[in-house]
């Protein structure tokens, strides 16, 4: 694992803290970590995403030689693939992402003229609805390594109520998926606590060392 390292990018409206087991559990089995805390409630996307590419740039830029794996929660995802399709680091290796609304959230379409949504969890949350011409359909299929984790536990049974089909209760497990991924899995929990979950850590560990999710 020298010459790797596994950056972590948490979700809208949390910080580094919720990525904290999974940065635990990844080092103690002998990987490198960087666990980046980016200011999600203060700006579009396309602003966060140059906040966290500048910081990738100044934390892990002295290191060309070095491959960049990521695990994501929910936005970081999205965080991930406006980098990819803006300033594209040319040294990406594997990608797992947790929770991604990688075809956005009814949740947003649903809530979004609230003024109270924009207000809590800021700019960037108005951006992960699914209408045909948002943000999120302009990022296009992945082209990297990438494998996803879908929940279809909720423990917000009135968001749930405006997302159709099995959900995690911020997200549908059918609008984490998006093309060009390698492998995909469903796990029995909810959006918010996928980092600290045994068998998920299990999962990320799998992808990054082999390319896929192991059965074991």
């Amino acid at each position: 694992m020298e010459n790797r390292r596994v950056v972590l990018l948490h979700g809208l409206a949390r910080t580094s803290r919720s990525m904290r087991p999974m940065e635990k559990y990844l080092k103690k089995n002998g990987f490198i970590v960087h666990n980046i805390n980016y200011p999600s409630r203060k700006k579009p996307i396309e602003e966060l995403s140059k906040w966290v590419r500048d910081k990738l740039d100044l934390e892990l830029g002295q290191h060309p030689e070095v491959q960049w794996d990521f695990v994501t929660h929910s936005m970081g995802g999205i965080i991930l693939r406006q980098i990819m399709k803006t300033r594209p680091l040319t040294n990406l290796g594997r990608v797992v992402m947790l929770g991604p609304p990688n075809q956005g959230s009814e949740v947003v379409d649903r809530l979004r003229h609230f003024k109270l949504l924009k207000q809590i969890n800021g700019p960037a949350c108005l951006q992960l609805g699914t209408e045909e011409k948002g943000f999120i359909h302009n990022l296009g299929k992945v082209e990297f390594d990438l494998g996803v984790i879908a929940g279809n536990r909720s423990i917000n049974p009135l968001l749930s109520l405006l997302l159709p089909g099995e959900d995690d209760g911020k997200v549908t497990v059918e609008r984490t998926k998006i093309e060009g991924m390698n492998d995909f899995r469903i796990v029995p929990y909810s959006h918010s606590f996928f980092m600290s979950k045994k068998k998920v850590q299990e999962l990320v560990q799998s992808f990054l060392k082999k390319g896929f999710f192991s059965n074991n």
